[in-house]
């Protein structure tokens, strides 16, 4: 199951729109010449709506043709396209079509009666249009992309894409199209090439999947979509279309590991190239494991966020290597790492994170809320980090979600990664929680694998040799399933809350 090695043509390319595939959806295949065609009658749908460039426009649905025809179709349009996650509950909905300003709204049919309630109270909403099924009220993808109209003029419209939501309500980040010799480089570090054949496992409204999308097609390469994440399906997939290039998050790793061994020993990946992680910290002891079940020379970790875009990436033979590094920066990327006295920490010190990349989204919309910022062009989201003599770059968590106990700094995503470790935990979180005679004690939130259980005093004994005392949880819970975003990132705020329900103290 070794991955296929031999490097392809890495110089950008404008897709020929011919009789090879852009889109496979459940088994559809769409040519690049009759999805153009659609983009640019959907396009000149949208001119003719009314639609000026500059408007914000939402589309929401699982992955599909049609999602993709939209995220080209807004582009060509002008307009500021504005994905939205089809999980959020109503309220979570309004927040998106209202802060946005949306003048247009294109759902899918099953995702209608979540907004439909909502299409009276929105004044900036002019349009609302289902695909895949019909919804009163809505027009319909026929009305939209139906018609025989001439294109229209091709544009370069902004994604605004709204964070996830994992440190209180989402803020709108607006990208505008990537730097083309970062880009360039970029894909050199992760041997990707034109014609990629890229499974998009995860939704497209998320900033890493929907940004290896916009990169595949941009390069004329094919897009094998899947609506729902099921493991055994994604090496079929991999296998029956020869995919080269994936983006998964640990979550998607740990499911397709936990597969029947037969299934995974018998799965031809032989194609694949580039397998992406990213989303979450990745445990050394699942590299080791997919690694050694998956095979080796096609892994990369990429550190990167919704703001500031992919910044540095681990490649293959650095994966064990270097334990617990995201790697290093590319393509001129600056990286620095500042004490609480904003000096230079020296390597190997921890430190918050500033990032100077071309990448860096313009702001937020409609809000006053900005990036921490430094003289020339250096930004930080919060990530507390090191970087090592040979400039490999290691993150520690986030500075709000440090655990300050007895007057010592402990970084969840530690105590989080040495609990990973252990052979019968699926997934593990780590908080702080109010304690009388600590002021914070470390919370450990744990997760066992099929099949297993977990005893919290024998998780304890296996941290004593892995971590100081101070570090190592002071309580502890077991639940089935820790909560976490579609795209596989933990939500701290929904495990602080539930401390403050359950454990009767402010988390």
């Amino acid at each position: 199951m070794a991955a296929a090695t031999a490097r392809r043509d890495e110089e950008i390319t404008v897709p020929a729109m011919d009789d090879t595939v852009a889109v496979v959806d459940d088994g559809v295949v769409t040519t690049w010449q009759a999805f153009d065609a659609e983009v640019d009658r959907v396009a000149a749908g949208l001119v003719a709506l009314g639609l000026q460039p500059g408007e914000r426009a939402v589309w929401c649905g699982p992955n599909s043709r049609q999602v993709v025809v939209l995220m080209h179709a807004y582009r060509r349009a002008g307009l500021v396209s504005v994905p939205m996650s089809y999980r959020f509950t109503t309220a979570e909905a309004r927040h998106v079509l209202a802060d946005s300003e949306a003048a247009l709204l294109v759902v899918d049919a099953a995702c209608a009666p979540t907004v439909a309630a909502l299409l009276p109270e929105l004044a900036h909403l002019r349009h609302a249009v289902t695909f895949r099924g019909a919804h009163p009220g809505f027009l319909s993808w026929d009305d939209l992309a139906g018609g025989r109209r001439a294109a229209a003029p091709a544009g370069e419209g902004p994604t605004m894409l709204y964070t996830s939501g994992t440190t209180g309500r989402p803020k709108g980040a607006i990208r505008r199209p990537s730097d083309p010799t970062l880009l360039a480089a970029m894909m050199t570090e992760l041997d990707l090439g034109a014609r990629e054949v890229h499974l998009v496992t995860g939704p497209l409204y998320h900033a890493g999947p929907h940004a290896f999308a916009v990169l595949t097609h941009r390069t004329g390469g094919t897009l094998v979509l899947t609506r729902r994440f099921h493991p055994a399906e994604w090496l079929a997939l991999v296998a029956g279309h020869g995919v080269t290039s994936a983006f998964v998050a640990p979550v998607h790793l740990r499911r397709v590991l936990a597969v029947a061994d037969e299934v995974v020993a018998g799965a031809d990946l032989s194609s694949l190239r580039t397998l992406v992680v990213n989303a979450a910290p990745v445990p050394y002891a699942l590299k080791r494991e997919v690694l050694s079940r998956l095979g080796e020379g096609f892994l990369y970790e990429v550190y990167g966020s919704t703001e500031l875009g992919i910044a540095t990436v681990l490649r293959p033979e650095d994966q064990l290597r270097k334990p617990g590094s995201c790697g290093r920066p590319y393509g001129g990327i600056g990286l620095k790492v500042l004490g609480d006295d904003g000096a230079e920490a020296a390597p190997g010190v921890v430190g918050e994170l500033f990032v100077r990349t071309p990448h860096a989204m313009d702001g937020y919309h409609r809000s006053v809320e900005r990036l921490a910022e430094l003289p020339g062009g250096w930004k930080s989201v919060g990530d507390m980090a090191r970087i090592d003599h040979d400039g490999y770059v290691y993150i520690c968590d986030r500075r709000s979600d440090m655990v300050i106990t007895g007057g010592m700094n402990v970084y969840p995503a530690e105590v989080e990664a040495a609990l990973s470790d252990h052979p019968d935990v699926a997934d593990a979180a780590v908080v702080g929680v109010a304690d009388e005679e600590w002021g914070e004690r470390v919370h450990a939130v744990v997760s066992p694998r099929e099949g297993r259980s977990l005893d919290p005093a024998e998780l304890d004994a296996f941290l004593a040799d892995r971590l100081a005392a101070f570090k190592r949880p002071r309580s502890w819970e077991v639940r089935d399933r820790l909560p976490r975003t579609e795209s596989g990132k933990l939500l701290r705020r929904v495990l602080r809350a539930h401390c403050e329900t359950v454990h009767g103290v402010p988390a």
